[in-house]
C-alpha cells in the first residue's frame, strides 16, 4: 500500500491528513476517516490500513488542525489519569470547531480526495468524528453515500444546528454504535435521533454495544473493548461492501 502523510488546503488554512492507497492503478472507492478528538496518531493510521486493506482509498484529515498539527498530545492514553489529562488540552479545540468550519472544511477534504476515489465516498467516524461525519452527509448527500458513527456524542442537541435536525436531506446509508455507558449521548437522545430518522425515511441502522465505554474502539486509550471493537469492524466492512458492491 501507498501511505503518505498529505497537507490539504481549506479556507482557513492547511489541515494535514493521513492518506493510505491500496496497491494498483486506482481510482479506488473513497472512504475518509474522521479521527476522534485525540486526531491523527499511530491507531488512526492503523485503522485507516485496515480499511485499505479492502480495496479502499482512505483519507484520515486532522479536524482540529485550526489548533495544532498531529499529534495533539505527549504521552499515553492508555490509563483513565492520561486520557484525562489529553482530553483537556485538547478539549479547547474540539469545543471551538463550529458547523459551518466542518462543513466547509468537508468540502475541501472531498475535493482534495476526489483525485484518488472513484465518486461518492463513504465516511467512517470515531466520537466527535462521528458526530461531523454525520453532519457533513446531510450537507452533501451528492458526494457522501454513508457514514458509520462509532460512540459518536452530541448527535442530538438543544441546539439549532443539532445534527438530527438535518436528516430530511439524507440520501445515503447511516450506521451508529452507540456505547451503552457514554456521557455523550443518553437513551432518551438515541430515541429522538431514531424518530427523526425514521420520519426522514432514511435507510440505518441504530445499535448499543452493551458493556462498551465512549471510545470503544480505540486500542490505545483506557475506554477500548476488545468485544465492541470487533463488533465495529464487522458492521463498517459490511456497510462498505452494501454501498460500494
Amino acid at each position: 500500500m501507498n501511505k503518505t502523510t498529505v497537507d490539504i488546503t481549506t479556507p482557513d488554512g492547511v489541515a494535514d491528513a493521513y492518506l493510505v492507497l491500496p496497491d494498483g492503478d486506482g481510482p479506488f472507492p473513497g472512504v475518509l476517516l474522521y479521527p476522534d478528538a485525540f486526531s491523527l496518531r499511530p491507531r488512526i493510521f492503523e485503522m485507516a490500513d485496515r480499511i485499505a486493506e479492502h480495496g479502499y482509498a482512505v483519507l484520515a484529515p486532522n479536524l482540529l488542525y485550526r489548533g495544532k498539527r498531529a499529534p495533539l498530545f505527549e504521552g499515553s492514553l492508555q490509563t483513565p489519569e492520561a486520557r484525562e489529562a489529553a482530553v483537556a488540552t485538547i478539549m479547547p479545540l474540539v469545543m471551538a470547531l463550529n458547523t459551518p468550519e466542518i462543513l466547509s472544511d468537508t468540502r475541501a477534504y472531498l475535493d482534495f480526495f476526489s483525485a484518488y476515489e472513484t465518486g461518492p465516498v463513504a465516511i467512517t467516524g470515531y466520537c466527535m468524528g462521528g458526530t461531523n461525519a454525520f453532519k457533513a452527509i446531510a450537507a452533501y448527500p451528492d458526494r457522501i453515500k454513508a457514514v458509520a458513527s462509532f460512540h459518536g456524542g452530541r448527535l442530538v442537541t438543544d441546539q439549532p444546528d443539532s445534527p438530527h435536525l438535518a436528516v430530511g436531506a439524507i440520501t445515503g446509508e447511516l450506521y451508529f454504535g452507540h456505547a451503552d455507558k457514554d456521557h455523550s449521548i443518553t437513551a432518551e437522545q438515541i430515541a429522538v435521533l431514531e424518530q427523526a430518522l425514521d420520519e426522514a425515511g432514511v435507510t440505518y441502522t441504530s445499535e448499543i454495544y452493551d458493556g462498551a465505554s465512549h471510545g470503544y474502539t480505540m486500542t490505545d486509550t483506557s475506554a477500548y473493548d476488545e468485544a465492541g471493537e470487533k463488533r465495529h469492524w464487522e458492521n463498517l466492512l459490511a456497510l462498505l461492501g452494501r454501498v460500494f458492491p
